[in-house]
């Protein structure tokens, strides 16, 4: 097997010396997702897991790893269970919309370092659903224990938190309302040509400017849609691959970080955690923000896409509300973003950090559809970036794949 150039040399080494396995990505799926009135959460994770194993052209006994979290009494035991599945290697870290991808960076080392040798990631969710039948609540407070508890009082919902950093962004940087809401008008673009979102139909930027104000400065179309929904991926081990249905994508780099969750304890509203995150996982795969060809970025609200793009150096820190604009994050431009519409069109199940990794490995596949990014001489993309974001800020997953 000939080794990626993308790998770097020493990422194939222990901390010993020893030989390290090369890890990739061998199956995705998505559950049905958008409106799902009738399958619980627990249905979607089986049709999600079934979908990225047929997917992966393995059979099911060769899946010795499994990662879930924010489902069960004791997560990720209990959805084990309701797939059948006896792992040896389990994990169910839980930082918010990072989960996922930090999840992918603990599976790809468990399995270099020969832990496991299959991985499941599996998520579902029915928030959507649970809302409309009255099983849940859309209250997005936090804290009434704790650190937190001293922010509670004063009505800092989690939408509040963003809107907060997103005005200081705009305070210190000059960066403007029409740039921010530039970002949810290209990610329904991108959604137009996805089957599978949620909402297609074409927005303006006067759109987002003129809806109903949600925390000042975002309207409704500055936040994620919310929806029902899950996904799969499934990581092997390098031995793997000769028996799998697709051509890999192999794991380049991966880093997470934390940063805080009281606001009084974050150092500076206008960089975010992806800051280090995406440091790390770029100096592992030995590779620059310039290599990358497409970026999966987590975007519950608009503020997010832009702020994250300045902290994995695709531009200055200042500089994202220009470097949003003039269609820059188009499935055909310069550096297309979001393709499948992100949280803001496509779907947003409460967690979105593992549809980011799906979505990557279908654009490095080729298996995008209308909506699949070409390069120069139709080329397709050989690396892709999945950046996740947990809480207000709160932690950070990054992970660089290629073909």
């Amino acid at each position: 097997m000939t080794a990626s150039p993308h790998t770097p040399r020493d990422s194939r080494q222990d901390r010993k010396g020893g030989r390290r396995r090369r890890v990739a990505v061998a199956g995705v799926a998505l559950a049905d997702c958008g409106r799902v009135d009738e399958a619980t959460p627990y249905a979607l994770h089986a049709q999600a897991a079934r979908r990225a194993l047929a997917d992966s052209g393995l059979d099911r006994s060769a899946i010795d790893g499994f990662a879930s979290a924010g489902l069960g009494t004791l997560a990720p035991v209990e959805v084990a269970e309701y797939l059948g599945l006896r792992p040896r290697w389990v994990d169910s870290t839980s930082v918010g919309g990072a989960t996922w991808e930090v999840m992918a960076a603990h599976a790809a080392d468990a399995i270099a370092a020969g832990h496991a040798n299959a991985v499941l990631l599996v998520y579902g969710s029915t928030a959507r659903a649970d809302i409309k039948a009255g099983r849940r609540t859309s209250n997005l407070s936090f804290g009434s224990r704790g650190p937190l508890q001293f922010e509670v009082p004063y009505g800092h919902t989690l939408v509040a938190k963003y809107a907060m950093a997103a005005r200081r962004h705009m305070h210190e940087y000059g960066t403007t309302l029409e740039q921010l809401a530039s970002v949810a008008v290209q990610a329904r673009a991108n959604a137009a040509t996805n089957p599978d979102a949620m909402f297609r139909d074409p927005i303006t930027v006067d759109d987002v400017l003129d809806g109903p104000m949600i925390a000042d400065p975002f309207t409704k179309l500055h936040c994620c849609i919310r929806s029902d929904g899950g996904c799969a991926v499934l990581l092997v081990a390098e031995e793997y691959v000769p028996d799998t249905a697709k051509a890999p994508v192999w794991v380049l780099g991966s880093g997470a970080a934390v940063s805080h969750t009281t606001m009084s304890e974050w150092d500076d509203f206008t960089v975010s955690p992806a800051a280090r995150s995406g440091r790390l996982a770029f100096a592992e795969a030995g590779l620059t923000p310039a290599d990358v060809d497409v970026a999966e970025i987590y975007d519950a609200f608009t503020y997010m896409t832009l702020v994250t793009l300045e902290d994995l150096g695709f531009c200055a820190k200042g500089e994202g509300g220009a470097f949003v604009e003039k269609g820059r994050l188009l499935r055909d431009g310069e550096l297309p973003v979001n393709t499948d519409g992100g949280g803001l069109s496509a779907c947003h199940p409460g967690m979105r950090g593992l549809f980011l990794l799906v979505e990557a490995v279908r654009q490095l596949r080729g298996e995008a559809g209308e909506g699949q990014v070409r390069k120069a001489g139709g080329r397709l993309p050989e690396v892709a970036v999945a950046s996740g974001t947990g809480g207000w800020f709160c932690s950070a997953g990054t992970v660089l794949l290629g073909r």
